[in-house]
């Protein structure tokens, strides 16, 4: 048995995962799980890197006293935070978190001095209050005292890799979410780095998915009990699920939880002016592809409804609220799940109601409708990003593959196989953690190329299939949604 170590921070928590090898099999333990809130402090939104870096260590300790021998380890992260060092490697203040206030009106700055609509084509990637570019901008014009004496900026995967090893570097995939690395010369956006008037020396050599950085500092070793080469693997968490998602033929991915990221993986970008007029990004991903991808919200409109329900006694649990659903009546109303009225959290029930009102639809009374209307919503506009993914690549897909979370979710999951009308294999949940121990893998030399990852992962954690059902239901009640997009735009 050869065991793999995957460190997976998402913006609530984090855990360290071992990956077992053992017969051509891989078998996932979680060895530590650990909170990651966010920190108010006078100056603004952080998130507490040193905590994380601890729990980091706790858990790969774990690891060793548990195992032994440690192949090697990698972290993936979510993407465009990141912290500033100064010639001495020193971390020029606690890291801000992308929903700290102070980017606001600097998305607009940005279209003054370059130009939204060139940093999307140098780029590929679609303006954002919370992109690596927009904080630095921010960063620059209200408080410039550490960029001002920065000499490297790392993102927190490399940050917390940087502390565990000394190397510097930024992994190419975690690199192009930041707004300013160009999928097309593979190589920072130089000259957008100095339309917006961004110091050009920090940054610094990016590198590829499956990198060897190096063994742990011999100060970690010490603290840990063991040696372990630690990996640059697929560091965005969003990659690294793409990378763990066992696709086959002509396919499109679905990496589903909170939120929805649906995409295909190309070997050259897609930029254009209609794949800018409807948002679609190219974020890069393992052996050199491109993530050409678009969010979509996925369960945060059935999460907050069980909050929200859960905050006045009623706390069912997931099983219960798709039992609800599932006897509800089907296609009553419908909701646009990205509208901008729900995207804060509280009193989603009440805020689903008040969408179909002001429409003119029928408004669901029950917990059931309500859930049945969020369930079938979200479905339906998969269906409409998986038919403008279809129409900006050119590709017939014949299936999708969904891995993450979502996929607990039987109702959504059947629904949408059934709004785009092509099978739904799903699995594997854990899909983030296995791309992750997967590039590491390819890196090790214990795996070929990530197809082999992928075959390994369908060996090990066989996927359910969805078939597609009333294919032609699907087809009229779309006609239905698409017309209420129109009417609330």
């Amino acid at each position: 048995m050869k065991v793999h170590l995957a460190v997976d921070l998402g913006a609530g928590s984090g855990r360290v995962l071992a990956g077992k090898v053992r017969e051509g099999k891989v078998e996932l333990e979680e060895l530590h799980r650990f909170e990651n809130p966010g920190t108010s402090l006078p100056s603004g939104l952080h998130w507490n890197i040193l905590g994380l870096y601890r729990e980091i260590l706790k858990g790969i300790a774990t690891g060793v006293e548990r195992y032994g021998k440690i192949e090697s380890l990698g972290i993936d992260t979510w993407g465009v935070d990141y912290g500033l060092l100064d010639k001495d490697g020193r971390l020029l203040g606690l890291p801000q978190q992308y929903r700290d206030p102070r980017t606001q009106g600097f998305e607009a700055r940005a279209d003054e001095l370059v130009g939204n609509d060139a940093l999307y084509d140098a780029t590929g990637i679609m303006p954002f209050f919370l992109n690596t570019s927009v904080q630095l901008l921010a960063e620059k014009e209200l408080t410039p005292d550490a960029l001002n004496v920065a000499s490297q900026i790392l993102l927190i995967p490399d940050l917390l890799a940087y502390w565990l090893t000394g190397e510097l570097a930024v992994e190419r995939t975690n690199a192009s979410t930041t707004q300013l690395f160009s999928p097309i010369t593979n190589d920072w956006a130089w000259e957008m780095i100095e339309g917006l008037s961004l110091p050009k020396n920090i940054f610094g050599r990016v590198v590829e998915s499956g990198t060897l950085l190096g063994n742990l500092r011999p100060e970690v070793a010490e603290e840990v009990g063991a040696t372990i080469p630690v990996i640059a693997t697929a560091t965005h968490d969003t990659a690294a699920a793409v990378a763990g998602i066992p696709g086959e033929e002509c396919y499109a991915f679905l990496s589903s939880g909170t939120w929805t990221i649906i995409g295909c993986e190309l070997m050259e970008p897609i930029i254009t002016a209609r794949s800018r007029e409807l948002g679609f990004a190219n974020e890069l991903g393992v052996e050199k592809t491109v993530r050409f991808l678009k969010n979509i919200s996925g369960l945060w409109l059935i999460q907050e409804c069980k909050r929200s329900w859960a905050s006045h006694g009623e706390d069912i649990d997931y099983a219960g609220l798709a039992e609800l659903a599932s006897v509800a009546e089907p296609f009553i109303a419908f909701v646009d799940p990205d509208a901008e009225e729900f995207a804060s959290p509280g009193k989603m029930p009440e805020k689903i109601q008040a969408f179909c009102d002001r429409t003119g639809q029928k408004v669901p009374s029950t917990k059931g409708e309500i859930l049945r209307v969020a369930t079938e919503s979200i479905a339906l506009k998969h269906r409409l990003r998986f038919q403008q993914l279809r129409e900006l690549t050119g590709k017939d897909l014949k299936r999708v593959h969904m891995g993450g979370g979502g996929i607990k979710n039987s109702l959504l999951t059947q629904a949408i196989a059934d709004a785009c009308g092509v099978p739904v294999y799903a699995g594997p949940v854990e899909a983030t953690a296995c791309g992750n121990l997967i590039t590491q893998m390819v890196a090790t030399g214990d795996l070929a190329s990530i197809a082999e990852g992928r075959e390994l992962i369908r060996n090990s954690l066989p996927l359910e299939v969805y078939e597609p059902k009333e294919a032609g239901k699907w087809d009229e009640v779309a006609k239905h949604f698409e017309a209420i997009l129109v009417l609330v735009k």
